[in-house]
């Protein structure tokens, strides 16, 4: 008359059900270690482009980060992470060069610099020159160029009433417009607010 509850009252029913939970316990380690196997894989290639664009200490915290996830991975086996140096690579620019390269973007910066140029100041190609002054400085050379323009910007709106458009041609750009686009994304904001902010506080 009544239907009997055979997973609860039959052992064979507790052990089935101990058996399911064992394999969905299992299953989500499974997904826990694999996860943790393609962020580490992630790490690895990222460790390895680092490596190859010559950033020793990025490949090498990302090639920690990598030892940390697997170590995480039950099993798997402790790896030592090798240090590698900061001179391991071939060094960026000789000091007598990288004085002459500075001191020219320096001294020109209200005009057009040409990385043929400064290769040339350098005594290097153009593409040697990219791949030195980068290692010397930590950016490349129209990066630093582009940054040294809109910092002779901003001191000129501190220093002067100039307006922009007049500081834009000052600082070597095409216009008002360039100098914005240009200062919004090194600074995160508008040339006419930072210069207003600035006026304000020294009010």
């Amino acid at each position: 008359m009544y239907d009997d509850d055979t997973s609860s009252s039959h052992p064979g029913g507790a052990l089935a059900r101990a058996a399911t939970d064992r394999l969905t316990l299992d299953d989500e380690a499974t997904v826990v270690s694999l996860d943790r196997l393609r962020s580490a894989v992630v790490e690895l290639s990222t460790a390895l482009t680092a490596a190859l664009r010559n950033e020793p200490s990025s490949a090498a915290a990302r090639l920690e980060r990598a030892q940390e996830m697997l170590r995480a991975i039950e099993g798997a086996p402790q790896l030592p992470v090798q240090r590698i140096p900061e001179n391991a690579t071939r060094p960026g620019l000789a000091p007598w060069q990288l004085r002459q390269v500075l001191a020219h973007i320096e001294a020109n910066l209200t005009t057009p610099i040409r990385n043929g140029h400064l290769a040339e100041l350098a005594r290097l190609s153009t593409f040697h020159f990219n791949v030195a002054f980068r290692r010397a400085v930590g950016e490349s050379p129209h990066r630093y160029i582009m940054r040294r323009r809109i910092e002779r910007a901003q001191g000129l709106m501190l220093s002067t009433e100039r307006p922009l458009s007049q500081i834009a041609i000052d600082c070597g750009l095409a216009d008002q417009a360039h100098l914005t686009r240009l200062f919004r994304r090194i600074v995160g904001e508008s040339p006419a607010a930072w210069r207003r902010a600035r006026a304000n506080s020294l009010a």
